[in-house]
């Protein structure tokens, strides 16, 4: 399953498309429903939007990098904002990639294939 987590309906409908023929998708509108997701069945990849109300996707992040039965999900952080900061803080969690909206099809297709459990 591929879990896309991002509080934006249309950038969901768009990732729906994309992916809708790689793998079965859940989706989650912010961070909480994210986690409690997970905590019912483990995704193969997470596509995990930075900037949400709330619990923002970096601490998502932090908080599966912290449990050791969501550790070892890859994270591939999807966000407007390209800077290197924010590129290197999410990294820096243990993120596999970071990728730049609006998202390129065919890039998002080849990095979930490319890190996909």
């Amino acid at each position: 399953m591929i879990l896309v987590v991002d509080d934006t309906p249309a950038n969901i409908d768009i990732l729906l498309e994309i992916l809708g023929d790689i793998d079965d998708l859940a989706v989650a509108l912010d961070g909480e429903e994210a986690l409690g997701i997970m905590a019912e069945e483990t995704p193969n990849i997470v596509l995990l939007d930075v900037v949400m109300p709330g619990m923002d996707g970096y601490e998502v992040c932090r908080r599966m990098k912290a449990d050791d039965s969501l550790k070892g999900i890859p994270v591939i952080f999807l966000t407007g904002n390209d800077s290197a900061e924010e590129r290197s803080r999410g990294m820096a969690l243990g993120a596999v990639d970071f990728l730049t909206k609006p998202v390129d099809p065919d890039l998002v297709v080849a990095k979930v294939r490319q890190f996909r459990l």
